[in-house]
């Protein structure tokens, strides 16, 4: 068995052409990984993109990724935990392309560290960026959307552990677990005003802008991690920018209040035969310098 086959190659339309033609698509974090990657989607469907983002040195990349398959793109520097910030972005996007008619929350921060070595500081710099950072942008743009009249749709980037917990996990999914009650509750109160709000949680999207200390991105390191995926392999970054596109589009026009899944069923495979358990601390050790910086 080799596994679930391999999607069609980057660049292949999965939508009609021009599907958001004349819309505007506001991507946060939409500079690199897997936020370019949704943020090239939308372009190549006839969407001019925003890409938000904290660190400037991140707009570069995301403009011209979206340039390269010829849409409009434009680049604004926001720290989502700002909602000043936030609403500062919103006017200049809308002064640059126009109202936002799609909003991708996708920002995010994370490291992995056992709970109790979790600095207060720490943990605000992951729940303050998903949690707060989803929750000012998303109420930013329906405000706006109500003011015009306009109907829209929000996605927020989500993750499987927000339903399981996990080691190491304990800032980021619970910020994450909050995002995802955030959609399905901002889409049963915005559904009456043309607003809908869904969710996408990833499996494993190797791409190249994961930290060093995360990357698998030789042959072995790649084999590796498919090994621990039922679908027999990882899944390629336009893969979640094809499903993001769908679950904004006007085909999905009845759909709200759904957090998609995709991660050839790896967050299912729990059975009566698991791997040897190992704790938090062996998975994650502190590194040399912890007392020194302690």
């Amino acid at each position: 068995m080799s596994g679930l086959p391999v999607p069609p190659p980057l660049g292949t339309a999965m939508l009609p052409a021009g599907t958001f033609a004349g819309q505007v698509v506001a991507v946060t974090g939409g500079g690199t990984g897997l936020g370019k990657a949704i943020a090239v989607e939308f372009a190549r469907l006839g969407a001019a993109v925003a890409v938000l983002s904290r660190k400037p040195e991140h707009h570069a990349k995301g403009v011209a990724a979206i340039e390269v398959v010829g849409a409009k793109a434009g680049a604004f520097a926001v720290d989502v935990r700002d909602p000043e910030a936030i609403a500062v972005a919103f006017d200049e996007v809308e002064a640059a392309l126009g109202p936002v008619d799609v909003l991708v929350n996708n920002a995010a921060g994370n490291f992995p560290q056992p709970a109790e070595d979790i600095s207060p500081r720490g943990w605000r710099a992951v729940t303050d960026i998903v949690l707060d950072g989803t929750f000012f942008a998303s109420t930013e743009f329906a405000r706006r959307a109500r003011a015009g009249g306009r109907p829209g749709a929000v996605l927020n980037i989500a993750a499987t552990y927000a339903w399981t917990g996990g080691p190491g996990t304990a800032h980021s999914a619970a910020a994450k677990a909050g995002v995802v009650n955030l959609t399905q509750s901002l889409a049963v109160e915005w559904a009456p005003d043309g607003i809908r709000v869904n969710g996408l949680a990833p499996g494993l999207f190797p791409h190249e802008d994961v930290p060093p200390q995360m990357r698998a991105d030789t042959p072995e390191g790649l084999a590796s991690l498919a090994r621990t995926v039922p679908a027999g392999r990882v899944g390629s970054p336009h893969e979640l920018g094809w499903a993001a596109t769908f679950l904004c589009s006007p085909y999905a026009a009845y759909l709200t209040g759904h957090t998609l899944v995709l991660d050839g069923g790896n967050w299912l495979r729990r059975g009566l035969r698991m791997p040897d358990f190992l704790p938090v601390r062996e998975q994650f050790p502190p590194p040399p310098d912890a007392k020194d910086r302690s």
